[in-house]
């Protein structure tokens, strides 16, 4: 087990009613707040009046940033920087899922950014040493963007879609109720997030973590079990709340803890495909993620182990022939990404091999691919892309 430090900074309120939390999590930091959005479904649901309603009784002066991109844009962020300069903000209030909050991870860091090329904080970003606060209101289990310090924003005039080390939320209201109205699709591409966050830290040289793996365990077979729920009974509050929790450890680094950098190849593999294509990310993910678990179990024999532990703790497969265990586990999670109805080939969400080697290339150039699981090349990642088709 190696060295790690914990250090998250953001609390969290859970639970049914929590908004009521709202107004003294604000006031914290000033009264003059930059509420940042998306598409409307919060209007759909009421959660918009209700904020609204909190946010005047409370004496607070609201300026709106709305049409956050389900892949959140380079130019929201220059939006929402332009607004918070223009109307002196105190506090960011994100209201949505990871896209909105990672934009606004993003704009309160552009706040104080001193270049004139927001495109290149997102490119060297790393150790901001200040940014507005963010408040944020979850809505969408997915990204774990509540808490945790990242963000994921695209420039589609570059086709490039990067992480960056942003900013942590001060305060998360993670209220499972708000998604109650999440569609089926968008929770299952939610479930496929949240487990591929698990996938990327799991899948590890480090052997003697049993804190972090029988946590990260525990969460796939978690979200296994509450996503079909979800999706037969949408307004189960168990399954939401259980999914809600996981997304949110999923991506914290804590199952990680204890664990070397594995690189995060599915990641780096799917942020091509959204930057191309701007697909779902936890479609993207749950097509790849299958083929490339085949791919590195036949490049590296030395990978074995890792998947026959995954084949015996998540879907307590027993038996002596320890190849036969690592495939039926990898068959057996590519059909529970079918049977939520995820699409499971690129050609079903309109993507052809024409792209493929220039995403290849750009993988491995922002990517930290030598330090996977398996190291991978631009040759493994083309061929990985391919088996996808």
């Amino acid at each position: 087990m190696q060295n790690y430090v914990h250090a998250i900074p953001t609390k969290v309120y859970f639970g049914k009613g929590q908004i009521e939390r709202l107004p003294e999590a604000l006031a914290a930091f000033g009264k003059r707040v930059l509420l940042a959005y998306g598409g409307g479904s919060i209007k759909r649901i009421g959660l918009y009046d209700k904020i609204m309603a909190l946010l005047h009784a409370g004496g607070f002066t609201v300026t709106e940033l709305s049409g956050i991109e389900p892949n959140p844009r380079i130019e929201s962020v220059a939006e929402g920087v332009r607004l918070c300069k223009e109307n002196n903000i105190d506090v960011i209030l994100a209201v949505g899922g990871g896209s909105t909050i990672d934009c606004s991870k993003a704009i309160a860091c552009g706040v104080f950014y001193e270049g004139d090329d927001l495109w290149q904080m997102i490119v060297t970003s790393g150790g901001f040493s200040k940014a507005l606060p963010l408040v944020d209101v979850l809505t969408l289990s997915a990204t774990g963007s509540e808490f945790d310090g990242g963000g994921v924003i695209s420039n589609m005039t570059l086709n490039e879609k990067l992480g960056a080390g942003l900013t942590y939320p001060a305060v998360s209201i993670c209220d499972p109720t708000y998604t109650f109205t999440v569609s089926p699709y968008q929770t299952a591409a939610g479930s496929a997030d949240i487990m591929s966050h698990i996938f990327e830290g799991y899948f590890s040289r480090e052997d003697d973590c049993e804190l972090s793996d029988g946590i990260a365990e525990t969460i796939l077979k978690t979200v296994m079990k509450c996503t079909p729920i979800a999706l037969q009974d949408p307004e189960n509050y168990s399954a939401r709340a259980n999914l809600m929790s996981c997304s949110s450890v999923a991506c914290s680094g804590i199952p990680e803890y204890g664990k070397e950098d594995t690189g995060w190849p599915c990641h780096a593999m799917e942020h091509e495909l959204s930057a191309y294509y701007d697909i779902t990310h936890g479609v993207g993910l749950a097509i790849l993620t299958p083929r490339w678990m085949r791919y590195i179990l036949k490049k590296d024999p030395t990978a074995l182990p890792r998947f026959v532990r995954f084949a015996k703790n998540v879907f307590s497969l027993t038996g002596a022939d320890e190849g036969a265990l690592a495939r039926e586990a990898i068959d057996k999670l590519e059909a529970y990404f079918k049977s939520t109805g995820i699409p499971m080939t690129l050609q079903e969400v309109g993507i052809g091999p024409e792209h493929i080697e220039d995403m290849a290339a750009h993988a491995i150039q922002v990517g930290r691919l030598d330090r996977a699981f398996v190291p991978l090349t631009k040759e493994d990642l083309a061929a990985i892309y391919r088996m996808c088709l």
